[in-house]
């Protein structure tokens, strides 16, 4: 059991920009009801169709937010790293989640009832456009995303993908190893295409030298080259 005084000394860390919105009277009404999650690979987090009811903030690891479609295809929407938070549109929106948000890798979240929030956010006007800005950025991600995959070719979507993940997740000590291992599928998904597709595209950009490719690590080696693709589409 964590001590209150060390649970509000560690969100205090992990949600700094968050915790410096809110009073005393609303840092304790957090910390009283606020609770870490482990979450294992691919573990669910919730799912479509589900009612809202909490609004979760990535800590450590991972994850995904994505939308099944026709023929069981899957959508990868966004991409979470720490700190970001996520699950909360569809409690203003009244509705249930319309996508399914699981683990990418082995994470940590944190974890809010929206009554909690709802209640600071109606007597807090800083911490209420605190979260307007959130939603804002990712609209507008949203946006961007859409225009991508509807108007480039499959390899100007590929590169955003590729481009996605190292402006996301960074690199390893090299420079060059992305910081996280997607498979074809998952690439595939998170570019709108077909796995076949991505593996003959991933193919291409290593013949151009543009990344090389093994197993699921993948060293970007000519990022100006991949972002012209991303532009030009």
């Amino acid at each position: 059991m964590i001590k209150k005084s060390t649970l509000e000394r560690i969100i205090g860390d992990d949600l700094s920009e968050l915790w410096a919105t809110l009073t005393a009277d609303e840092k304790r009404l957090l910390t009283d009801n606020f609770k870490y999650e482990r979450y294992k690979k691919n573990q669910i987090i919730y799912a479509e169709s589900e009612t809202p009811e909490n609004l979760y903030c990535l800590l450590e690891g991972k994850v995904k937010l994505f939308k099944s479609g026709y023929g069981d295809r899957v959508q990868i929407l966004r991409l979470y790293r720490p700190v970001q938070y996520f699950g909360y549109r569809a409690y203003f929106a009244q509705e249930p989640y319309v996508s399914s948000a699981a683990a990418f890798e082995p994470s940590v979240l944190g974890i809010i009832p929206m009554k909690v929030v709802e209640e600071i956010i109606r007597n807090n006007t800083v911490a209420a456009m605190f979260f307007i800005h959130e939603l804002s950025c990712n609209l507008g991600g949203s946006d961007t995303k859409i225009i991508n995959l509807t108007q480039k070719h499959i390899r100007g979507r590929l590169a955003d993908a590729l481009l996605l993940l190292a402006d996301n997740y960074g690199y390893e000590d090299d420079d060059q190893t992305l910081k996280i291992y997607m498979s074809r599928e998952d690439l595939a998904n998170l570019s709108n295409m077909t796995t076949s597709n991505a593996i003959r595209t991933l193919s291409t950009f290593m013949n151009e030298k543009l990344i090389l490719v093994d197993g699921r690590r993948i060293r970007i080696m000519n990022e100006p080259q991949l972002r012209k693709i991303s532009k030009f589409g």
